[in-house]
């Protein structure tokens, strides 16, 4: 029987030799990238690539050819990256991210106009209330709208649900990324508490509809199973919802919504902290037309659009791998007009003020294999 310490030396010396080889091959690339800056020659040179994995996955034989070829591809990307890095230097994307930091050593704005869905009382306001510290609150009726106030002008800032630690993603606001331009400042997970209000004089046993937003009322199903005569329905925001029974006289009708909303609306609390779990929070960000990028920033976001073949995700999952960065998030939207092709948004763990974090995102913002790249921000969470 082999023993396994001296098959480890075996392979330690073989580790050192690849990395000596690793480390003259950077050489060369260095040198074809000034032979490419002479030439004016493109740095992906797709025909050599293939020619390249065809010999070596044939030399690999069957059992190691994947292996093989996922060797040699990392192994192109790498030399693509610095040889992009020669070259351009910097990408425009880290200058901008250094004029947003030194513009923000002031720090977030105290006072502003924010643009938010729903009425007072709503989790958004209570959101913006908190981000930031005295805000005039300007009131939208949907996702969309308060994109556009921010994207027009005509407020600095704009704050929308993102996530639910029960119900999720806030499908509706990440396809509106898509179609909008907007940076993130800042972010907040909200603690989330829900009660069933309803007009004065109504009983538990009277109520025949529940009215709240639709990630309201699946963060209540437990509750809701337990009102069998009553029926679930719909509405856009748990404010306006509030607001609108209290005004319809009806005594048939509660609604899911904030505590916040039985005083500001003249509603009685029939049963309270009626979400299915306790730990129950919903992700804010406030969005900005320019870029904004505030001291002690730890969260970073990009969307990006990459080729529909096999492997273009996973190439990108390594490279945040690679400089030791943590993915918090990663949702796919479907691109509008592309059949089965998507956009994908993360959220990392990073400073943008980290060098491997600055070299990671001026090689995707510089990367032509990437259809579509977008810095949505550095942020405090």
């Amino acid at each position: 029987m082999k023993d396994i310490n001296e098959t480890r030396k075996r392979m330690d010396a073989i580790d050192e030799g690849l990395m000596k080889l690793f480390l003259e091959r950077m050489e060369l690339v260095g040198e074809v990238a000034d032979a490419k800056r002479e030439s004016g020659a493109a740095i992906s040179d797709p025909a050599r690539e293939r020619e390249i994995l065809s010999r070596v996955t044939a030399e690999a034989g069957e059992g190691n050819e994947n292996a093989a070829r996922l060797f040699f591809s990392t192994l192109f990307s790498i030399s693509k990256a610095r040889q992009r890095s020669i070259l351009n230097g910097d990408s425009p994307l880290v200058a901008e991210i250094d004029r947003a930091m030194e513009k923000g050593t002031k720090g977030f704005p105290t006072r502003a106009f924010v643009a938010c869905c729903g009425a007072e009382g709503s989790f958004a306001q209570q959101a913006a209330s908190q981000m930031v510290l005295t805000p005039t609150i300007v009131y939208f009726n949907g996702f969309e709208s308060v994109f556009e106030a921010v994207e027009k002008g005509l407020c600095p800032y704009g704050v929308l649900p993102v996530e639910n630690s029960a119900a999720g993603s806030v499908a509706s606001v990440y396809d509106l990324m898509q179609r909008h331009r907007f940076h993130i400042a800042r972010s907040l997970r909200l603690k989330v508490d829900h009660v069933l209000l309803a007009p004065p004089g109504t009983e538990l046993a009277d109520v025949r509809e529940v009215i709240s937003h639709p990630h309201a009322l699946a963060q209540c199903s437990r509750f809701l199973k337990e009102l069998p005569a009553a029926k679930a329905v719909p509405a856009g925001n748990t404010a306006v919802a509030a607001k609108a029974v209290a005004a319809s006289g009806r005594r048939d009708a509660a609604v899911i919504a904030s505590r916040a909303c039985a005083e500001l609306y003249g509603l009685n609390v029939l049963a309270g902290k009626i979400q299915d779990a306790a730990y129950n929070y919903t992700r804010f960000i406030c969005i900005s037309k320019d870029l904004e990028v505030y001291p002690e920033s730890n969260r970073i976001s990009i969307m990006l659009s990459l080729p529909h073949r096999p492997g273009a995700l996973a190439a990108i999952i390594s490279k945040f791998a690679a400089v030791n960065v943590n993915l918090t998030k990663l949702e796919s939207r479907p691109i509008p007009g592309m059949d089965f092709e998507f956009s994908f948004i993360f959220d990392f763990e990073a400073s943008p003020a980290d060098a491997g974090v600055r070299s990671l995102l001026s090689e995707l913002s510089q990367d032509p294999e990437i259809e579509r790249f977008e810095f949505l921000g550095a942020y405090r969470e």
